[in-house]
C-alpha cells in the first residue's frame, strides 16, 4: 500500500487532499512541503521560517506502542519552532479521536481555544469544524498561532484548489476566526492529575 492509500484509509474524506494536490505541493512547494515516510508511518508537513504545520500524521496500528509517533514529532520539535496541527473534535463513538487527543496532550500540545476553524469540505459540501492544537518551544501566543494558521491555509490548503477540485475553498477570513477563550479546552480532560 502506498503512502497516499495509507492516509486515505485513515483520514475522513472531508480532511483529505487529492493525491494530485499533494504531489503538486511536494513538487512545486518542495522547499516548504515535505513527506517523511517509513514502513509504519507517513508524515506530511509544511515547514515555514517561524512554524511547522503537520498536515497528516499516520502511524500504523501494528507499530502502536513503539514510540514511533513520539519520535516523529520529536524530529519536528528539534527544529525549535512552533508545531501546529488540526484535529477533529473528540467523538466518543470513535476511540481513535480520543486516543489522538490523549497522545497530543502527552506530547505537550495545547488547544488553541481562541481560534475558530470551520471549513466547508469540497468533497462533501458540509461544514467541517476542526480544533487547532499547538506545541511551542518559546511560549508563542495564540495570536501568533492564528497568524501562522492563516499563512498555512493560504499557502498549502488552498494552493491551486480550483485547478484540483473545480472550485475554491472559502477565504481564510471566512474559515479562521479569533476570539479570546472562544471554546472549551479539548485537552483539559487529559491534563487532570490521576488520583491513585
Amino acid at each position: 500500500m502506498n503512502w497516499y492509500e495509507k492516509l486515505n484509509q485513515y483520514f475522513p474524506i472531508e480532511e483529505m487532499k487529492s493525491k494530485e494536490h499533494m504531489d503538486t505541493l511536494l513538487k512545486e512547494k518542495g522547499s516548504v512541503y515535505y513527506k517523511d515516510e517509513g514502513p509504519y508511518h507517513v508524515l506530511m508537513y509544511a515547514e515555514f521560517p517561524n512554524f511547522t504545520f503537520v498536515d497528516y500524521l499516520f502511524v500504523s496500528k501494528e507499530s502502536r506502542g513503539m514510540g514511533l509517533g513520539s519520535k516523529t514529532l520529536q524530529m519536528l520539535k528539534d527544529k525549535n519552532k512552533p508545531i501546529i496541527l488540526e484535529v477533529e473534535p473528540v467523538d466518543y463513538e470513535d476511540t481513535d479521536s480520543e486516543k489522538r487527543l490523549r497522545f497530543y496532550s502527552r506530547e505537550g500540545f495545547e488547544h488553541a481555544n481562541s481560534i475558530g476553524y470551520n471549513r466547508r469540505s469540497i468533497a462533501t459540501g458540509e461544514e467541517n469544524s476542526m480544533e487547532i492544537l499547538y506545541w511551542t518551544p518559546n511560549n508563542e501566543t495564540e495570536e501568533e498561532i492564528f497568524e501562522a494558521m492563516k499563512t498555512m491555509y493560504e499557502n498549502i490548503h488552498t494552493y491551486k484548489d480550483e485547478h484540483f477540485y473545480g472550485e475554491s475553498y472559502d477565504s481564510v477570513d471566512d474559515v479562521l476566526t479569533f476570539k479570546e477563550n472562544e471554546k472549551k479546552d479539548v485537552l483539559e480532560q487529559f491534563n487532570k492529575p490521576v488520583n491513585n
